[in-house]
């Protein structure tokens, strides 16, 4: 096997040393966060946003607060509304599952079974969709639950290569209202 240059070598062994702290890199800094006002507890894969916007849950129109952060070409996001009452909750599931499937132009498919506990729950539902949005093939996991007067949104959106089972299983499981 022919020597490299000593210069030449160096050379190589920087490029390794560049691809090996590339690699070591992650994209996912999972942390433990929660709403501003402590709905919920969550993991999530970098350093969360959040924001409060009025939305219509097919009749009142109720403050929904987001927590959500991006890594690797994915959104991890969770949402808490408060409705007048439990049956109201129950019934903005449906509103709130149309909605989302809108947004990315997708049609809802066989209910998938998410990692994490639903006990306590009044009501859940469970989506995996493949649609449109800006342009681009995404994908939607998420699961909608009402409990008590309160609904929450958890969803995982974006390419289908960043929605890995490993990070569903991560995000989904970690989450736990208080």
């Amino acid at each position: 096997m022919p020597m490299l240059p000593p210069r030449r070598c160096l050379s190589v062994l920087a490029m390794i040393a560049l691809l090996a702290l590339g690699a070591c890199s992650p994209d996912y800094n999972w942390r433990e966060s929660s709403d501003n006002g402590a709905h919920f507890i969550v993991l999530l894969p970098g350093k969360p946003a959040s924001a409060t916007r009025s939305v219509d849950l097919d009749g009142p129109r109720v403050d929904m607060n987001m927590t959500a952060a991006e890594a690797g070409g994915a959104t991890f996001a969770v949402g808490t509304a408060e409705l007048p009452d439990a049956a109201a909750a129950s019934r903005a599931l449906d509103a709130m599952a149309a909605a989302l499937l809108n947004n990315i132009v997708a049609r809802a498919q066989a209910a998938p079974t998410l990692p994490g506990a639903t006990d306590g729950y009044a009501r859940t539902l469970e989506l995996d969709a493949h649609g449109v949005a800006g342009g681009r093939p995404v994908r939607l996991v998420a699961r909608l639950a009402a409990r008590g007067k309160r609904v929450y949104q958890l969803l995982v959106l974006g390419e289908e290569k960043a929605i890995t089972d490993e990070n569903i299983e991560t995000f989904f499981a970690s989450f736990k209202p208080t």
